[in-house]
């Protein structure tokens, strides 16, 4: 495969193996095991002499597919699949540390990630500190001899803060701690932790991979030396690989990724624009604007926006649900990056089990609301908006 490829051949081509039936579209190999033509050769897989599957849970071809692409488009090593993108975010943390060390954690993330670090961790001796990632001078204070692990999303979930990951990286190597990044928000296509000198990036492949509401999968992204040294065994011992079904099922979704995502950012952008001139929005949060509060450095790290904008209502709870309720072709769900618009509630939804003081620091109020755009036509998209506030309490 050409290294040379741009994103959108990549996306088709990259990684494709071919049985000798010669199928255009890739096989799925459904399949739990593998058989060996004779004993000897059996043992020589199993000790590494020689290159094949053994199992599903370690791989498979359909597999190892969905994850050499994933490395073409993120200029990754290697990458192991799992069954969901909370699969993905445990293994990248959990393999790599033990009872005693440190995890330091931007505070701003999606609840079930918050709960690994701040409330699974610790049952295992592992200590946690959350701060506001904003700041680079809140991680620098936060290091402690015993620190292995630095981990973030930017943009965050679901109020849309930027973190400076090549400024957390440098702070990581003069520490000797890992950067694990959940690159989700931003997509592959728009930012690119890897180059901005994080070490692992990890994605919820339920999203935009798939972007069209089928399966769940995760993936893990990072050097070969780091996966070989501490994902490998965690990975084929403790048993969350992806189902090669969802694997073929994420094949198909990545070939149009590129295509989705351009489409979704457009709406999003100019949702975003639309919903900032409403008297009866407080505030909105985009990537793509200039107001963010993160400007500079989305411009130094991003290229694109996202398709995920926030707001905020006035009138609290009661204005967001009236909105949501309001809505046609708007779905409501807490999903995210498929091709059908979606719009989530945070604080009685994704949020909902962390304490009220918590979701008021990170800047989730009773109305904030999430949209994640979809592919549909731009003007249908900001005629359901405008109608639906028509209905919404000034």
């Amino acid at each position: 495969m050409s290294k040379t490829w741009r994103p959108a051949t990549q996306l088709v081509h990259g990684g494709t193996l071919r049985s000798q039936y010669g199928e255009t579209s890739e096989a799925i190999y459904l399949t739990q095991g593998f058989v060996y033509e004779t004993s000897e050769a059996a043992e020589a897989r199993f000790k590494g002499e020689t290159d094949g599957y053994i199992y599903a849970r370690y791989g498979s071809p359909t597999n190892d597919m969905f994850e050499k692409r994933m490395c073409m488009l993120e200029g990754a090593e290697d990458a192991r699949a799992t069954a969901s993108g909370m699969a993905a975010v445990s293994a990248a943390i959990l393999c790599q540390v033990k009872a005693g060390d440190h995890i330091v954690a931007a505070r701003a993330l999606f609840g079930s990630c918050r709960w690994v670090v701040e409330t699974l961790a610790p049952k295992y001796g592992i200590e946690c500190t959350l701060v506001d990632g904003r700041d680079l001078a809140n991680w620098e204070k936060a290091i402690r001899p015993n620190t292995k692990v630095f981990f973030l999303e930017s943009p965050t979930n679901p109020t849309l803060e930027v973190v400076d990951i090549a400024g957390v990286a440098k702070l990581a190597n003069q520490v000797g701690a890992k950067v694990v990044v959940d690159n989700v928000f931003a997509t592959p296509l728009f930012q690119k932790p890897l180059e901005l000198g994080a070490h692992i990036v990890v994605y919820s492949a339920t999203k935009h991979i798939d972007g069209q509401g089928r399966c769940l999968g995760g993936v893990v992204l990072a050097d070969k030396a780091w996966i070989d040294e501490n994902l490998h065994d965690y990975f084929r011992h403790t048993g969350p690989a992806m189902s090669p079904f969802n694997a073929w099922t994420l094949l198909k979704g990545i070939e149009t990724l590129p295509l989705r995502v351009k489409q979704q950012t457009q709406n999003a952008a100019k949702i975003a624009d639309f919903l900032a001139e409403q008297g009866k929005v407080a505030k909105v949060i985009y990537p793509g604007r200039k107001d963010h509060p993160q400007a500079a450095i989305i411009a130094k790290q991003m290229t694109g926006g996202s398709t995920l904008v926030a707001f905020e209502l006035k009138g609290g709870k009661e204005a967001a649900f009236a909105l949501q309720n309001a809505l046609d072709i708007i779905k409501i769900s807490n999903n995210l990056g498929d091709s059908k618009s979606l719009i989530t509630h945070p604080a009685t939804t994704t949020h909902k089990n962390l304490s009220e003081e918590a979701r008021a620091e990170l800047g989730i109020s009773p109305g904030t609301v999430r949209l994640s755009a979809g592919i549909e036509d731009t003007d249908d998209l900001i005629e359901d908006f405008a109608k639906a506030l028509a209905k919404v309490s000034a």
